[in-house]
């Protein structure tokens, strides 16, 4: 093995090498290979980090995972669902002060009804949005599960363009212990080329931490999506929930888990180099400047959230989900000195689409 120096310097990385990175622990070691992240992220992207608005429109869901707060499975969660008015309210505001992008993000369902409110919602978010600043309206993501392929060809012509569907693990065994019987990987990944056939930047990503994940599993999490070519890129940490199927499963102690999670984004910034990738929420909720953090390692895109202050203790994926009481505002201006404060800028009234998806489509 090379030293560390020379490693970091690597534009392409062997499994071995991918496995050690990603278990460095010792203080100078993670410096270093947080710098390089963090370098050739500002290299290939600039300093700019965009916002996504994100709006947790519903909490009802069809699917019982088994890490889930909000699985269908648990009846001690107040379910609830915006109005078509409530979500294109919050994105509009998202647009008006700046942030160039919204997500749309909920359990997943299938029926007719669910299909049409969010084309719907999707149609009049991209037609109330143009404007000087925004010529074209929002950038839309959508996080709304599996679905046809003909679902997401209406979603992309209604005007949404990047999707997230996140696998948490590519390891078939691991994937079965954290799902019931009839939820399967493969069917995962015929989505994401689904996704892909409809049009959409793909995103994806992983647990990091999950209960029995190897170091090994995580390099081949990364191999998969160098193999599908994904342009977008969210993980976060294994955070156990009480009402969770998976509560009685060891969580791994939250420094080492936080370290591996800063690894995993400063690897896959490494490896895949110009992919977007999110400081998700969940790493502020295990430290409270979890997400900057995580900027630092090389992400570059963070999701304030829009949802109704009233609603949000019912949108817990996770235990200790972090601004839960507060409104869509209060963050504001908070997040942008977060970003600050790790050298780094807000790309304000952009986009912020993946260069790896954009250098494809030239």
């Amino acid at each position: 093995m090379k030293n560390l120096e020379e490693l970091l310097k690597q534009e392409t990385f062997s499994d071995e090498e991918i496995a050690y990175l990603l278990g460095l622990t010792g203080t100078d070691e993670c410096n270093q290979l947080r710098t390089a992240a963090y370098d050739l992220t500002t290299e290939l992207l600039g300093t700019e980090v965009y916002y996504r608005g994100i709006v947790e429109f519903s909490n009802l869901c069809e699917l019982d995972c088994h890490y889930c707060g909000i699985r269908n499975g648990n009846d001690e969660v107040e379910r609830y669902s915006l109005t078509q008015e409530q979500v294109v309210d919050a994105a509009l505001w998202c647009g008006e002060v700046g942030y160039g992008s919204t997500v749309l993000q909920s359990g997943e369902r299938h029926s007719p009804e669910y299909i049409d409110f969010v084309e719907n919602s999707i149609r009049e978010i991209k037609t109330k949005s143009i404007s000087e600043t925004l010529p074209e309206g929002l950038g839309i993501t959508l996080s709304v599960g599996e679905q046809t392929l003909e679902t997401y060809k209406r979603f992309h012509e209604a005007g949404a363009h990047r999707y997230l569907l996140r696998i948490e693990t590519t390891n078939p065994e691991l994937y079965a212990k954290i799902h019931p019987a009839d939820q399967k990987l493969e069917e995962r990944k015929k989505c994401l080329d689904y996704l892909r056939e409809a049009g959409f930047q793909v995103g994806t990503g992983v647990m990091i931490g999950i209960p029995g994940q190897t170091i090994d599993m995580l390099v081949q999490d990364i191999r998969f999506f160098q193999s599908m070519d994904i342009d977008m890129i969210g993980m976060g940490p294994y955070i156990s929930h009480h009402q969770s199927c998976m509560y009685d499963k060891s969580m791994m102690d939250v420094e080492p888990l936080l370290q591996l999670a800063f690894n995993m984004i400063a690897v896959v910034r490494l490896v895949l180099r110009d992919v977007n990738i999110a400081a998700t929420t969940a790493l502020q909720a295990l430290l409270k400047n979890g997400r900057e953090v995580g900027i630092s390692y090389g992400a570059n895109i963070t999701m304030p959230n829009l949802t109704p202050r009233e609603v949000r203790p019912s949108y817990q994926l996770y235990e200790g989900k972090p601004c839960i009481d507060e409104g869509r505002a209060d963050c504001h201006g908070c997040l942008q000195k977060r970003v600050e404060s790790v050298g780094r800028t807000v790309g304000w009234n952009k986009w912020g689409d993946s260069k790896h998806y954009m250098k494809k489509s030239l």
